[in-house]
């Protein structure tokens, strides 16, 4: 992994490296001293770019382990000794893409994996295999919800691990965040109970409003992103003598506070308004949403900005119950693995078609990076018939209301978590749009031409 430290520019250039699921990030010091032609040429990358601030190298499925490895030979105490002025001038779009991509990243197998259990459970119960009163179906739902209900801690482990502070601290501000006496005042107030309070006084002066936290995203994220700074400030004003037993004091206390009255509200009232401006959309006309998000996801997923999209539907699974954007994911990648079994039918040899048919099949199972990076960005048609397709196929289950009723990977194999009502709408999506990106691709792309792309960068990613 030297190879990759050195082709960023080196240990020190490097201020700080996180992972999603199929890419490394770095938060570099200096772009300048990146090598690009060198990242790209290293076995097993699938590309690399710079997108909103930060250098992503795409490696593919095997990203914990390369980020493993780079992690071990970087020296904590080392410090950039670049041009960190270039980080000052990011925009506040680039910082939030930069914040919601790390601290998701390295949640998603929780999440993704509690979804599809969670899917399959719908599934079964759907289909009257088992009874939804069964005690089974009791202890296989705690096993799903349980990640989704305490989501803020596990959000608060990964968000502390990007804003560099203490990870207990962060954990012990989300369970402020998360004790009974909140949840239990904000279900009474939810149940309309006679004499529930809308907030509690701390001092008789300061009020903490009452909401239920469980599943919230953007509180504690912020929350914690204020921790780190209090935590900083107290440990600079406290004395030596007294740090070991007061700064954490001091700074859980303060940083509670700061949550409870003025950061989590705030974080509730700015989720929801995403929310409600995607459902605005949705209002307008679903079909219009439909092919707006689903021409926006391949791009987003190129770009590394798909995780945007993740916040806004969880915030949509809290105060609906179910989500319409998830949906139109599991179009985009459809589409993505449509095109990619296409361009099989044009590769030459048989390495090539080695490396498509993996990347393609990757893509049905909800991994579409080495598609679109090994493969669809080497056909400028390809892709725009993978977005028209996406835009299609998302317009046609947006018009008859497609909804999903928890997160869930968007793969093939998550089509028993749509059993129910729309089971047969969001089936006839998947068909169409891998028959409709697998015809356009096929018919736009000239055979042979484009596909002299070099095996091993891809190939070693399966």
């Amino acid at each position: 992994m030297q190879s990759v430290i050195s082709g960023v520019g080196g240990a020190e250039n490097i201020n700080k490296v996180w992972h999603c699921m199929t890419r490394l990030r770095f938060d570099l010091a200096d772009e300048n001293k990146v090598a690009w032609d060198e990242i790209k040429n290293l076995p097993g990358v699938l590309g690399a770019q710079s997108q909103s601030g930060q250098v992503q190298i795409i490696v593919g499925p095997k990203v914990n382990t390369w980020y493993e490895a780079i992690v071990s030979q970087l020296d904590p105490s080392s410090k950039p000794t670049g041009n960190v002025s270039t980080n000052a001038r990011k925009s506040l779009i680039s910082m939030f893409m930069d914040t919601v991509s790390g601290v998701f990243g390295p949640i998603v197998p929780a999440i993704a994996g509690a979804g599809m259990i969670k899917g399959l459970l719908a599934g079964l119960i759907a289909l009257k295999v088992i009874s939804a009163k069964s005690e089974t179906v009791m202890i296989i739902d705690l096993i799903a919800s349980g990640v989704f209900y305490f989501l803020p801690f596990f959000l608060a482990v990964s968000a502390a691990r990007i804003f560099k502070t203490n990870e207990y601290l962060a954990a012990a501000v989300a369970a402020c965040l998360m004790y009974p006496t909140l949840i239990d005042a904000a279900k009474a107030l939810a149940s309309h109970t006679a004499g529930a309070p809308t907030a509690l006084y701390f001092m008789d002066i300061l009020p903490v409003s009452v909401f239920n936290y469980s599943a919230s995203v953007i509180p504690v994220i912020f929350s914690v992103l204020a921790l780190s700074y209090i935590h900083r400030w107290v440990d600079k004003i406290m004395p030596d003598v007294l740090k070991t037993v007061f700064t954490p004091t001091l700074t859980l206390f303060i940083a509670a506070l700061v949550s409870l009255t003025v950061i989590g509200p705030a974080g509730i009232y700015l989720g929801k308004l995403l929310a409600l401006g995607i459902q605005g959309l949705f209002e307008v006309s679903s079909v219009f949403a439909g092919f707006i998000v689903g021409a926006i996801r391949p791009v987003a997923i190129l770009t590394g900005m798909h995780h945007a999209m993740t916040p806004i539907a969880l915030q949509n699974f809290t105060d609906q119950g179910w989500d319409m954007l998830m949906p139109m994911m599991f179009m985009a990648n459809m589409a993505i693995a449509g095109s990619t079994f296409a361009i099989y039918f044009h590769v030459k040899t048989r390495e090539q078609k080695s490396v498509v048919l993996s990347a393609a099949i990757s893509g049905l199972l909800g991994i579409t990076e080495p598609a679109l990076f090994g493969v669809l960005t080497r056909y400028k048609k390809a892709f725009i018939a993978t977005t028209l397709s996406s835009s299609v196929a998302s317009a046609f289950i947006a018009f008859f209301g497609v909804r999903l009723y928890g997160y869930i990977l968007s793969s093939i194999f998550s089509l028993p978590a749509y059993i129910g009502p729309y089971f047969i709408y969001i089936v006839m999506g998947v068909v169409l749009s891998l028959g409709l990106s697998f015809t356009l691709t096929y018919l736009m792309v000239v055979k042979g031409k484009g596909t002299d792309f070099p095996v091993p960068l891809v190939n070693q990613t399966r």
